[in-house]
């Protein structure tokens, strides 16, 4: 009874694995969902993730099915699809960051970031070598250690390019196998090592990083940036009053505005008529005044105009929403504060600022970078009044500019066809690196033409979560049937502990630079080191154990460096160690 039992369970699962392997989609999707699904637990608030869950799901399904005598294996041209649409999301976010980092402070977290990086490359490409490991754990072990996911990309690359030779008897899967193998192994103390390292770097050095969040906020006003009057802390009102002020009767709306510059006039009504509010219009004496202006500023001179009262046809003014890119030379570099005294103050609420496509701390002192994205929320008429003050605005739109999108593509993948002779051969930046660059012009490019070419944060997020994490549970995939031929006891240790000091050593030497010879602060200096790594996940965490958010102010252009660099030197750290 028991054998017959194992034999129809063995008919039943290797009918099921056939089936798979005559319908990939199927399996595709399954494997993707099973990554998701992996993906989302959590042992004490660390988890595998989405994309190390798709290579740890995909070789799992694969090798089982191996058992059975079924060998699956997914069409290349899908998975460079997927991984050239995630190359180019993530040279549009990076791009606005990628730009300020040539100037300024970003200068400092740029040359953290390079240093991290050549550090996180060094140590692999020389471990490599002494360990003796075989062709393919370059790429793998830097994509793990450093938590970068897309140097696996690049990696492949060097294989299927033929840069990197292949011993006698390693066919191309077999290294493209190892690379996944690598990976595995490396990015689980990758994600949990980077996240307690940065976590606990101020207590290492003994620096109270708490105190030193609390005092950059007291310094640069962050709790207190509605005094600027972009807000995100006390909105805007607006509120009805009956004119029976004889002062203001017979006098414009500019008038009244000379005097109050923090009050906005928004509509009058006489009688049964709704007569807007034109400058020129004159008050009279039992007219509706629609008054817009900041909660404080409205509640400091009751009494001003008149008695209050809740007439909804003069209140029924319609509000907008906007999404302001900073272009304006004579706003790039002003601090909030200087805003106060502007025809937008009181007007408008600030609900934040995004640099490099992360969130950043917003305070009096925050100075305005080119590329800043400012998303507001005000009067529509203060809200064009900011757009002319800031640059390019962009209303909410779940529309996507495929054209744009298209012309993106084309031109990444033209450039990626320019090879330059180096040593002895034809280099080029290849399809990926040159649709990278791409992403980089044109989110350069929406900015000082026209706010077009729409690609809404959740599209572009779509590009790069679908794309990566589709790529990888293809890879993971179709290097399955090749893992068990490859792993050992012994070689899985080496990898192991290279990817251990390749994950723990470049972030302290980071923090001692930042630290010792920038002297930025330890608050900020905790974002800039997960920004090095060119992963959230440690800022996130710094944020909670310190109580602030400052940490994010050092992330995102460092975070905007090392995502480049770390994914194209999955390429080189293959070169370099063959």
């Amino acid at each position: 009874m028991p054998l017959a039992f194992h034999r129809k369970v063995r008919i039943i699962v290797t009918a099921f694995f056939n089936f798979l392997h005559d319908n990939p989609y199927i399996l595709l999707f399954l494997v993707v969902g099973l990554s998701v699904w992996v993906g989302r637990g959590t042992i004490k608030g660390y988890g595998l993730g989405a994309v190390a869950g798709a290579i740890v799901i995909g070789c799992a399904i694969a090798t089982w099915a191996s058992y059975y005598g079924v060998h699956f294996e997914l069409d290349n041209f899908t998975k460079s699809l997927f991984y050239y649409l995630f190359m180019y999301g993530v040279g549009l976010r990076v791009g606005p960051s990628f730009i300020n980092s040539l100037k300024g402070d970003g200068l400092k977290f740029t040359f953290l970031a390079i240093l991290s990086s050549f550090l996180g490359l060094g140590i692999v490409v020389l471990g490599v070598k002494l360990l003796s490991l075989p062709v393919g754990a370059a790429g793998g072990i830097l994509a793990g250690s450093q938590t970068m996911s897309a140097a696996i990309g690049s990696a492949e690359q060097a294989i299927t390019s033929g840069v990197v030779p292949l011993p006698p008897g390693t066919t191309a899967a077999a290294a493209t196998a190892m690379i996944a193998l690598s990976y595995g192994i490396t990015y689980i103390w990758g994600t949990v090592g980077i996240i307690l390292i940065c976590k606990y770097l101020p207590r290492w050095w003994g620096v109270d990083a708490r105190k030193a969040a609390k005092a950059y906020e007291v310094e640069h006003g962050v709790p207190n940036v509605d005094d600027a009057g972009l807000s995100g802390y006390r909105p805007f009102d607006l509120r009805a009053y009956r004119l029976v002020n004889s002062e203001w009767v017979g006098q414009t709306i500019a008038q009244f505005r000379q005097q109050f510059e923090l009050y906005q006039i928004e509509n009058v009504e006489r009688g049964d008529q709704l007569l807007g509010a034109d400058p020129a219009l004159v008050l009279q004496l039992g007219d509706i005044i629609a008054l817009g202006g900041s909660l404080d500023a409205l509640t400091d001179h009751m009494g001003l105009i008149g008695p209050e009262v809740p007439d909804a046809r003069a209140l029924n003014i319609p509000l907008d929403e906007a999404v302001i890119l900073v272009t304006h030379r004579d706003a790039i570099g002003k601090q909030l504060k200087q805003f106060s005294q502007s025809s937008i103050a009181g007007q408008v609420q600030l609900v934040g600022i995004e640099r490099g496509g992360a969130p950043i701390p917003v305070g009096l002192e925050t100075r305005l970078q080119r590329l800043d994205v400012m998303h507001l929320i005000g009067l529509r008429t203060a809200i064009d009044k900011a757009t002319a003050l800031l640059g390019k605005a962009g209303r909410p739109s779940t529309a996507t500019d495929l054209l744009t999108l298209s012309l993106g593509m084309v031109l990444g993948l033209l450039i990626g066809l320019i090879q330059v002779p180096a040593f002895g051969a034809a280099v080029g930046l290849g399809n990926a690196g040159g649709l990278l660059v791409s992403g980089i012009i044109v989110s350069s490019l929406v900015s000082r033409v026209r706010f077009f070419g729409n690609t809404p944060n959740a599209a572009r997020n779509i590009l790069e979560d679908m794309g990566l994490i589709f790529f990888v549970a293809i890879v993971g995939v179709n290097a399955g049937a090749n893992l068990v031929s490859q792993i050992s006891p012994i070689i899985a240790l080496k990898i192991f502990v290279l990817g251990f000091v390749a994950c723990t050593i470049p972030p302290f030497i980071v923090w001692a630079v930042g630290f010792h010879v920038f002297k930025i602060n330890p608050a900020i200096l905790m974002g800039g080191v997960a920004g090095a790594r060119s992963h959230s996940g440690p800022a996130r965490e710094a944020a909670k154990e310190i109580d602030s958010s400052v940490p994010w102010i050092g992330f995102p252009v460092a975070y905007a460096v090392s995502g480049i660099l770390l994914t194209v030197f999955g390429y080189f750290a293959m070169v370099l160690a063959r």
